[in-house]
């Protein structure tokens, strides 16, 4: 028998349907554009289209500049009248977290509690020397009460409850808001940042932290009852602004304890960017076990669980803290 000729296949437009055994049609993939390199204008664009949790475009923070001199430090307190909203927290781990980046940092312990002091590995029943020896006689040096505090290139001015009666005794004093500033003098040259961890309430020990701060960062739990408070605590700043410190301004509000899956975290946050703007720092603090782990360790988040969430958003809050007024 001859071979059968070959029949056209019908173009779509026939009438004749016949079934295809074609093999399916393969679509070429476009080429997938390479990621833009890191600092590029067209990182910071890339990045500036990620919304963070705190609703704005989430820029894109560089690593703080090295320092060739340590020296001409800012001063900044952490401060909220009430308590447990993170400001210990902050303290050490931020401090901890610009340290990694290279600056010489001062932490100090002016809440009665000694907190911070406790949060670091010390016992405060076991000190010499502490920062009320510092505010009470004027024959105690800087450096004899100064402690290293177990983190390279971060050193400590411990507390304990003997800070207490310094607020009944300085009530006399001449130029009593001034105390600490005059005693922290020394440090300004030696250190980059120093840091002080305010006691829970707007006593006269605040008054003396925001007297000698250039700045206040105001951590803020996500919840109601932290934000009411917030008001009372600008009016003081902004007293001690007009009185003592006309230099002193809120470098930026943190919120701490962020639980994202609840709407109530949601809309305290929500709020806080209303009523602060730009102040609000786009890093947020999540809640994690870590923190506690890492207090009852003695150490900072940074060391204790290098790789968890909460490091990483205190180094980020660190390049946010270093943009905003250390290397400006």
């Amino acid at each position: 028998m001859p071979p059968r000729a070959s029949i056209p296949q019908p173009s779509y437009g026939d009438d004749v349907t016949t079934p295809r055994t074609e093999e399916p049609l393969q679509f070429p993939l476009p080429e997938r554009e390479p990621a833009p390199a890191e600092g590029t204008r067209a990182a910071v664009q890339t990045k500036e289209t990620e919304i963070g949790p705190t609703g704005r475009p989430m820029p894109f923070l560089p690593d703080p500049k090295p320092v060739a001199t340590h020296g001409n430090a800012r001063v900044i307190s952490m401060c909220n009248q009430k308590g447990g909203v993170g400001k210990t927290t902050t303290t050490i781990n931020l401090g901890a977290s610009l340290a990694e980046y290279g600056r010489k940092v001062l932490l100090v312990d002016f809440d009665p509690q000694g907190s911070l002091s406790v949060g670091l590995g010390l016992n405060p029943h076991e000190m010499d020397l502490t920062v009320y020896n510092l505010l009470m006689d004027p024959e105690t040096r800087l450096d004899e009460v100064v402690v290293p505090s177990g983190v390279p290139g971060m050193d400590l001015l411990p507390s304990n409850i003997d800070l207490s009666a310094a607020e009944v005794q300085l009530v006399h004093e001449v130029a009593r808001e001034q105390t600490l500033q005059r005693v922290l003098a020394p440090a300004i040259a030696e250190y980059d940042v120093i840091l002080i961890d305010c006691q829970p309430s707007l006593g006269l020990l605040t008054v003396n932290a925001l007297t000698a701060s250039h700045g206040v960062i105001v951590p803020l739990e996500c919840e109601y009852f932290a934000l009411r408070g917030v008001a009372l605590l600008k009016t003081t700043i902004d007293k001690v602004k007009a009185r003592l410190n006309p230099a002193l301004e809120v470098d930026g509000v943190l919120g701490t304890m962020y639980d994202g899956r609840t709407l109530h975290g949601r809309e305290v946050l929500e709020r806080l960017v209303q009523a602060w703007g730009d102040k609000v720092f786009h890093t947020v603090i999540r809640r994690t076990v870590k923190f506690s782990d890492s207090t009852v360790a003695g150490e900072p988040i940074t060391s204790y669980a290098s790789g968890s969430t909460g490091a990483g958003a205190y180094r980020q809050l660190a390049k946010e803290v270093a943009l905003r007024c250390l290397d400006a």
